[in-house]
């Protein structure tokens, strides 16, 4: 499903022109890129917190706590890279969940993430896929709102 997802977002954004790339609806919203980059951001979220129980350490939150955060920083930040910059960032996050998810088992997912009472990692990996699947919507709405050529 996470693959499916990932095939759709993907399938959304690939062929996107810079200037539709960095399109911004209004001032209070974020480009496609940055929402691309923000999917990844999550996902490497959750890899640290399900896969090694801890959430990012400094150097991480430096690199990725803009994208996961979004607003007026990331709408500063990311633009002017071409989409296939922010799809290559968001691969090579997914190449690495993939391979740790191959190392897991059902008994992994279906145990409680330590020092999380409520969630078990399962519930945090379908997460990350209602989450990603929200924000295609988004981009779906950007896409129809870019100027008409």
């Amino acid at each position: 499903m996470l693959g499916d997802l990932k095939k759709r977002v993907t399938n959304n954004v690939q062929k996107l022109n810079q200037e539709e790339t960095d399109f911004l609806m209004d001032a209070e919203s974020n480009r496609m890129g940055a929402i691309i980059l923000h999917l990844a951001a999550t996902e490497k979220y959750y890899q640290v917190y399900t896969f090694e129980n801890r959430e990012f350490n400094a150097d991480e939150a430096k690199k990725w706590m803009p994208a996961l955060e979004l607003g007026e920083p990331a709408r500063n930040e990311f633009k002017g890279n071409p989409i296939d910059y922010y799809l290559k960032i968001w691969d090579d996050v997914r190449n690495e969940t993939l391979a740790l998810l191959k190392t897991k088992d059902d008994k992994w997912l279906n145990s409680k993430i330590e020092n999380d009472s409520l969630m078990n990692n399962h519930w945090a990996w379908y997460h990350v896929m209602e989450h990603q699947a929200n924000h295609m919507g988004q981009i779906a709405l950007i896409r129809k709102r870019l100027p008409k050529k």
